[in-house]
């Protein structure tokens, strides 16, 4: 695929693209972005990449999360459809996601829920984001609303902090053995279960992360052990995703997350950001280190990002999040460590 400088919309061809293609059309992506991103092609520049060189996946660079913060982060010259900011404390700076296509990112969460869940009219959504609901610009909210609007179940909808209610709706879809996802913010499942049992058959409950500090920080096995045993559910599921991304990945228990296949993670050594780990590439084994993640979705912002997280990678792609760097900011998202 070659990709104009402007006025470019390849986004049948991002979401279309088979896996053995996914490096030819990361590069392309790269290219456009260096030729019409300015931040981005200056760290490029600072880094001493050749954008006429690059011929694998490992010899891109990844801008770090933080210039969200710093930076207006966009690829060609536009209006935004939409900003998304992070949530944070009164003491950090929070990220600012400029969306130039919001078709983009409807598409994003369509085809990555389909591949995980099927049909989103097969499924009563129940959103449990109090935090997330007191916002107008959280990521989090228009991805669970997209889900819900595409529903259509009479009883989808967010449901704040009304556990009575939710609890009700609960029972309700069990009796009728009607598919249900139950997707919270991790502090807000731990005040449902704390106040109401149940046993779950019918019903995925996803956790987002974040304790907001609401309670204590968790180790995962923990939380989730906590949340099966009060739900009544076998595994807990949860979704990696994040302000400065337009895709999410999801894991469906155990904490292993498996990428939409426009989106991959490698990971990056802490004391030399430009050595990478991307198995299935050059490696056989499981690889630790610090995640950066592509996400092809980001085509007018930044598709190559270097979070704070840390991570475990897998040779079949899978990963796991073990926790964050002592240096990053505390974000609402994905504050779980391992």
């Amino acid at each position: 695929m070659n990709l104009p400088v402007k006025n470019t919309d390849p986004r049948d061809k991002i979401f279309a693209a088979a896996p053995a293609h996914f490096t030819t059309l990361a590069i392309d992506v790269f290219l456009f972005q260096y030729h019409n991103n300015p931040v981005y092609r200056r760290y490029c520049d600072l880094m001493g990449t050749r954008p006429d060189a690059v011929q694998h996946l490992g010899m891109i660079p990844f801008l770090p999360v933080s210039f969200f913060k710093t930076h207006r982060i966009t690829t060609t010259d536009f209006e935004p459809a939409a900003v998304f900011e992070s949530s944070g404390t009164t003491t950090t700076v929070n990220s600012r996601h400029l969306v130039r296509d919001l078709l983009l990112y409807r598409e994003s969460i369509q085809r990555g829920f389909r591949k995980g869940y099927g049909l989103p009219q097969d499924w009563c959504i129940l959103a449990l984001l109090p935090s997330y609901m007191e916002r107008d610009n959280a990521s989090l909210v228009w991805m669970a609303n997209e889900l819900i609007v595409s529903s259509g179940h009479p009883q989808s909808g967010f449901y704040l902090d009304d556990y009575a209610q939710l609890y009700k709706t609960l029972l309700h879809n069990e009796l009728l053995r009607q598919p249900t996802l139950l997707l919270g913010v991790t502090f807000a499942l731990l005040d449902f279960a704390d106040q109401f049992a149940l046993e779950l058959q019918h019903t995925v409950v996803m956790e987002t992360g974040g304790m907001k500090g609401r309670r204590a920080e968790l180790i995962r096995a923990d939380l989730h052990q906590q949340l099966s045993r009060r739900l009544g559910v076998p595994t807990i599921h949860a979704e990696y995703g994040m302000t400065e991304l337009l895709s999410q990945a999801y894991s469906k228990g155990n904490g292993f997350f498996h990428c939409p296949p426009w989106m991959k993670v490698v990971l990056r050594d802490e004391d030399d950001p430009h050595a990478l780990s991307i198995l299935g590439d050059y490696a056989k084994a499981p690889a630790t280190g610090l995640i950066n993640v592509i996400d092809l979705a980001n085509l007018y912002s930044c598709s190559f990002i270097a979070t704070d997280d840390i991570g475990r990678l897998y040779p079949d792609g899978s990963f796991e999040v073990l926790g964050r760097t002592d240096s990053s900011d505390l974000r609402g998202c994905s504050l779980l460590t391992a």
